[in-house]
């Protein structure tokens, strides 16, 4: 076991692990809440009780989430390797794991999103109709603004999740807090860093909660 010193954990190890895990979390979030923004609103829109519903066109997307949702992360990420590879050039680095970190991200977001967009009474959305709004009016001009507060809960839930994902792609070869917790303090029996990363997550994760709890009371 290599004994470091703090100065060589917190700049050589901790900080440049965080820059690589933060900037994962916020690329991977900026292109999963986009694609399951739009994956929600779909799946509202030919729902049930949607915009315009459509049995099989639903029944389609729900089996794509619910499947691409029941794989556990490593697995998903190892099955498209190969699509990791085409699009990026490699399957090392932060930027490779974008990829499977969008793919396994956007169906949880998507689902949280469109559950949100479920709250909204039926009642309302039928006077919107009456008054002449348009599919797309109802989804930014009453949908969106009535679920605003539910959509950041959820949002920070799925961030948080991003965040957890970012360990588990670490130790695949992308960097980041997952990957210094494995080498420099699990295969090196280094508890001080182990337990120092574990501690940075907590924080990590902290933080992004009081943030979320602050912006959720804003906007209520």
């Amino acid at each position: 076991m290599t004994n470091y010193s703090w100065d060589v954990i917190i700049f050589q190890i901790i900080f440049p692990s965080m820059g690589v895990t933060l900037l994962m979390v916020l690329c991977a979030t900026v292109l999963a809440c986009f694609l399951g923004f739009c994956l929600a609103i779909a799946l509202f829109w030919v729902g049930k009780h949607g915009l315009s519903p459509n049995e099989k066109c639903y029944s389609m997307l729900n089996i794509v989430v619910s499947f691409i949702r029941s794989f556990p992360f490593i697995i998903l990420a190892i099955s498209i390797l190969p699509i990791t590879r085409f699009i990026t050039g490699s399957v090392i680095g932060w930027e490779s794991a974008l990829f499977p970190l969008t793919v396994a991200a956007t169906p949880f977001m998507g689902r949280i999103f469109e559950n949100c967009f479920k709250e909204v009474s039926l009642d309302l959305i039928d006077a919107a109709r009456s008054f002449g709004a348009t599919n797309l009016q109802i989804v930014f001009k009453i949908l969106i603004p009535a679920t605003l507060p539910s959509i950041v809960n959820g949002g920070v839930l799925s961030v948080i999740q991003i965040l957890s994902l970012t360990t588990i792609a670490g130790t695949l070869g992308a960097g980041g807090i997952g990957a210094s917790a494995l080498i420099y303090g699990y295969q090196s029996f280094n508890d001080k860093i182990m337990y120092t990363l574990v501690i940075v997550l907590f924080v990590l994760v902290l933080a992004i909660q009081l943030l979320g709890d602050y912006v959720y009371k804003r906007i209520k």
